[in-house]
């Protein structure tokens, strides 16, 4: 007999249930308010839309020291028929290091039975093995410390989308540039426009992160590269990450579906170098209002 959706998801608060147990302390399991209500209700109601798919974060103290190594979760509804989506992440891996840490980890994961629940076995694999990537990273950068100074990269990203209004994904976005150290902005309406400045590898790993779970009519128009040899910090053109709303004049109803002001935008675009960035995003050249 065919498992269900409905079946699935009452398997996946189950583990929910687990895990909060297994862990907590404020700050060791996180998870929207939200997210398990939302699968509740549809429990109570099978017929309506399906809930968001249920994502959270466990952060594990791995090793003697104490290491912090985070486990971001993504399950499918239909999980645990199919596999989670599971990265692991720590600020005390470098890239390399975090590749082969994650591969190992979906290695063994793809090894147990189909229909299993595995986030507690995903967690307890990575107490159990994340030490010897730590160890590999400390000796790595103890070797290059004693090098010389290499070169750094900016990488800034020009991000488009249809429209960007919902309170919950505008969350997300300063959420994860925050915790990513990326500075830029987000400007709010319809279309909606993001820029993130940074380390290219917490670019990358924003863009993967706000894609998903399903996010439409999103598309990166324009990525620039810059290399220097002191601090990035010196090529950036954004000092934060910025809350852009640049509202049209004129009554747009009731809804919350505002077009932005585009000369205002094209003003600030100017005022941080970057007005050529205008025509990239839209197929027109920007031009300023006399008035």
């Amino acid at each position: 007999m065919a498992v269900t959706v409905k079946e699935c998801l009452e398997l996946q608060l189950l583990e929910v249930e687990m895990l909060l147990s297994m862990f907590p302390k404020r700050g060791e399991f996180s998870l929207d308010e939200d997210a398990v209500p939302s699968i509740q209700r549809y429990l109570r109601n099978a017929e309506g839309a399906l809930p968001p798919q249920l994502e959270y974060r466990i952060t594990l103290d791995v090793g003697e020291t104490k290491v912090k190594v985070e486990l971001q979760v993504l399950l499918p509804h239909m999980y645990p028929q199919v596999a989670p989506q599971l990265f692991a992440r720590s600020d005390a891996l470098h890239r390399q290091q975090q590749l082969q840490l994650n591969t190992r980890l979906a290695s063994h994961i793809s090894s147990l039975d189909s229909g299993d629940l595995c986030v507690c076995e995903a967690v307890q694999w990575l107490k159990d093995n994340s030490l010897p990537f730590l160890d590999n990273s400390k000796t790595s950068s103890e070797c290059a410390s004693k090098e010389v100074r290499v070169k750094e990269m900016l990488h800034r990203m020009w991000i488009y989308s249809h429209h960007i209004y919902r309170q919950e994904l505008r969350k997300k976005i300063f959420d994860c540039a925050k915790k990513l150290n990326l500075t830029g902005f987000c400007l709010t309406g319809k279309p909606g426009v993001i820029c993130v400045e940074g380390l290219r590898e917490n670019c990358e790993e924003f863009w993967h992160d706000i894609r998903y779970p399903n996010w439409k009519h999103i598309s990166c128009k324009h990525v620039e590269n810059m290399e220097t040899e002191g601090s990035i910090d010196n090529l950036r053109l954004f000092h934060g990450f910025e809350d852009l709303q640049f509202q049209a004049h004129g009554d747009y109803g009731l809804r919350n579906d505002y077009h932005m002001d585009l000369g205002q935008f094209l003003e600030f675009l100017k005022q941080h170098q970057s007005g050529h960035i205008f025509q990239i995003l839209f197929g027109v050249e920007g031009k300023l209002s006399d008035n």
